[in-house]
């Protein structure tokens, strides 16, 4: 495996295009790599998610916050200069997606090594003593694959709960009583302080099992190049980080054991004119391609079953099955 250096950057815009570049373009079936990275303040949305109903707009507004969205599933989460991000870029080779244990383990025992008795815990959390200390997504394309977390160091506990929003929804599945009683952060139990970049390194020496293993990986101007090109034309862009929030007629929304699905029709006349699709789930594909296909169809169940046959709905949508996806729709 090897590590890839990103420079102390701390524009997510920059950050989240050094991922998507090894990921599309490093030779990962010889070598996984390694990428650590730490943002400015910012929120992180899900690929599948409104982002207007993620963030509290006056708040990220007033106070400067990026607002990116990420390749991969799942929900929101803040970023600030206390929070150390990981991602492993390697092949999906079929058994590795939706294996966050896999991805996980090397982290939880490079924390173990700093007395902080951390576990996977749940669908894709690290848990410390009870409580949250990190959350992982992942994203997979063309036989190749992402596991990324976030490592809350020494984050600003109260930023994450004025700058995020809680659904109603979520918070009664999960019994969540406040963001604040369940989130935590790792310098709370160590038994010496240490600075954020100590923690980096710590964690690094101890994913490579000492500092002598760990192989370096040098980005070229051309990379460089190349991502602050695939920075801007992605994830600088409104369209992506934002996109056009129309108003919907139906909403239909469920929260399943792999995340949450929210559905937005606009029926006009008994034809669905336009659908949207979010949530924090993790599925394989371009959601768009279930869009598409409803978009046009009669809103009546026969309609919407003959306009997703086909499609591979338990990939797209984290697992829920067509029938299970239909009985949401309509």
């Amino acid at each position: 495996m090897y590590f890839v250096d990103n420079k102390g950057i701390t524009d997510p815009r920059i950050n989240l295009a050094i991922e998507e570049y090894l990921l599309k373009t490093m030779d990962v079936e010889k070598d996984p790599f390694l990428l650590f990275y730490i943002n400015e303040p910012s929120i992180i949305i899900g690929k599948n998610q409104n982002t207007a109903e993620e963030i509290n707009t006056d708040y990220v507004d007033s106070n400067g916050i990026h607002v990116v969205r990420r390749l991969s599933g799942g929900g929101a989460v803040y970023h600030d200069l206390g929070n150390l991000n990981y991602s492993f870029i390697t092949v999906d080779d079929g058994d590795s997606f939706r294996n966050f244990r896999k991805f996980t383990e090397p982290v939880v025992q490079a924390l173990q090594s700093l007395d902080v008795n951390a576990e996977l815990s749940g669908r894709n959390d690290l848990m410390a003593e009870g409580r949250k200390i990190s959350g992982n997504a992942q994203f997979s394309t063309r036989g190749r694959m992402f596991s990324h977390g976030t490592l809350l160091f020494d984050t600003e506990i109260e930023a994450v709960v004025s700058a995020l929003k809680v659904s109603k929804e979520k918070i009664e599945s999960k019994g969540i009583k406040s963001i604040r009683s369940r989130v935590a952060n790792i310098s709370e139990f160590l038994k010496e302080p240490m600075s954020v970049e100590n923690f980096r390194h710590a964690i690094l020496h101890s994913i490579f099992e000492g500092e002598e293993n760990v192989r370096h990986y040098e980005l070229t101007e051309e990379d460089w190049k190349n991502i602050h090109e695939l920075s801007n034309e992605r994830y600088g862009n409104w369209d992506w980080n934002y996109g056009k929030s129309p108003k919907f007629n139906i909403k239909h929304s469920h929260r399943f054991p792999v995340g949450g699905i929210d559905v937005r029709l606009q029926v006009e006349k008994g034809i669905v004119q336009d659908a949207h699709i979010f949530g924090d789930f993790f599925g394989v594909g371009d959601i768009a391609e279930v869009e598409q296909a409803i978009a046009g169809s009669k809103y009546e169940r026969a309609s919407l079953e003959e306009a997703i046959a086909g499609i591979d709905i338990p990939k797209l949508l984290g697992g829920i099955t067509t029938e299970e996806f239909l009985k949401l729709i309509y």
